[in-house]
């Protein structure tokens, strides 16, 4: 069974490599393209007054491993600051950046999703009025910040005050002549992650017809993109190795 693995390159690299030992016909097809951010003077100013937040929130790996990249020379996390994480990548790549488990909040393993609905009933007691919050997450192509604010939203209803920065950006893929021949194979499955992804594909291949496509989905949010999209055969996955093979499975 051929997949498409759609995250960005260097996370679709490690799934195809684990696909492929458990039997798939795994394939890298990068939707979305992860950039540095043009001016990396806010990110700089960040880690200046990062002891100064209760807590800083990480969207994704990405936004961990472009955030620590412009950490001063000599610096370390702070032991007052909480790092919050969306999921098991994300606090995996914090971990591997030298934080301290201790340290980090994320939703537990058992969760049916991870997102900041999740992460946000493990944090929600912490954050008290006046409690500062910094959310690192990815802009576009130009920079600007974009993305769901549900989490920034909960932190100020509870009366903590949000900061954003803009650690790497996200872009369309260029995809090759090559590439766009082979998404046009119906016998092959999606993986998506994000709803980006779904959207940048929709783009590079305006009109063409989905509904003989399979997909797996990890969120029912990016389910509900692929659905519009006009994949007619989309499944949920929680986003773990063994969940999603155990989805494709089902498809053979």
């Amino acid at each position: 069974m051929r997949v498409f693995v759609t995250r960005p390159e260097a996370e679709a690299r490690r799934w195809v490599e684990d696909l492929r030992r458990r039997g798939f016909d795994a394939v890298a097809f990068p939707l979305i393209a992860i950039l540095a951010v043009i001016d990396d003077a806010p990110l700089r100013a960040a880690w200046q007054r990062l002891a100064a937040y209760r807590a800083a929130m990480f969207v994704s790996g990405n936004a961990v491993r472009h955030f620590f990249g412009h950490a001063p020379e000599g610096s370390r996390w702070p032991d007052g600051t909480r790092a919050w994480a969306t999921g098991a990548g994300t606090q995996g790549a914090l971990i591997a950046a030298g934080v301290d488990g201790a340290c980090i909040d994320a939703p537990p393993v058992s969760s049916a999703q991870f997102d900041s609905e999740s992460l946000w009933t493990q944090v929600e007691r912490e954050v008290r009025g006046g409690d500062r919050v910094l959310i690192v997450r990815g802009g576009d192509a130009q920079g600007s910040a974009s993305g769901r604010d549900w989490l920034a939203q909960q932190v100020t209803a509870a009366g903590g005050l949000v900061d954003t920065v803009v650690s790497y950006r996200r872009a369309a893929p260029q995809l090759d002549a090559r590439q766009l021949a082979d998404a046009r194979d119906g016998q092959a499955v999606w993986l998506f992650s994000s709803s980006e992804a779904i959207a940048n594909l929709e783009a590079v291949l305006p009109g063409h017809a989905w509904h003989a496509a399979r997909a797996v989905a990890t969120h029912p949010r990016i389910a509900q993109a692929a659905r519009r999209a006009g994949f007619s055969v989309v499944c949920e996955s929680r986003p773990g190795l063994d969940s999603v093979i155990g989805v494709l499975e089902s498809f053979r």
